[in-house]
């Protein structure tokens, strides 16, 4: 079934948003080394790395669909996080925004009937109830850890385990 109508438009929206959400994430693993916190801005990145996956996943069901994806501008990333707790409510403010678009195309889905589009739509609403958990979960140990700087270091190595947020070293390509 080809992809058509408010559905179309809006997926391809989704597309960008998804984009847009890598970037807000590779800011924030910016602002985290900015402040000597490797393992944060290493789960940052990570995340950054899991948003283009999620853009690929909108892409490449509309070319399944034969419908032709465009890049849309992308706003300017929000002022840089000056500390973890920022950087968190920052990150959780950026899914529930994400989530809320992806229950959007949902109604959009059901209002066309395109049921085409209902499996990918219910894999990214359990992954964004996934994501704002985890996130969510950060912060409140966040909140607990406050100023302690043991405890920050302690986090930093934790979140730092996450495979896929390495930084890329200095003169390889």
């Amino acid at each position: 079934m080809k992809l058509t109508g408010n559905l179309e438009t809006a997926i391809n929206a989704q597309v960008t948003l998804e984009h847009h959400s890598a970037l807000a994430y590779e800011q924030l693993a910016i602002d985290m080394e900015a402040i000597d916190l490797p393992g944060i801005a290493s789960w940052f990145r990570a995340q950054a790395a899991e948003e283009r996956v999620h853009a690929d996943k909108f892409t490449q069901h509309m070319l399944d669909r034969d419908a032709h994806p465009r890049l849309e501008a992308i706003e300017a990333m929000a002022a840089p996080a000056t500390t973890v707790l920022e950087a968190f409510e920052a990150s959780l403010a950026q899914e529930q925004k994400v989530s809320e678009a992806i229950r959007d195309l949902y109604r959009i889905a059901q209002d066309e009937a395109d049921i085409d589009s209902l499996p990918l739509l219910h894999w990214f609403i359990s992954e964004q109830v996934e994501e704002e958990s985890t996130v969510s979960e950060i912060i409140g140990r966040v909140k607990l850890i406050g100023d302690d700087g043991s405890g920050l270091l302690k986090l930093d190595q934790e979140l730092g385990s996450r495979p896929g947020g390495e930084a890329p070293s200095a003169g390889t390509e």
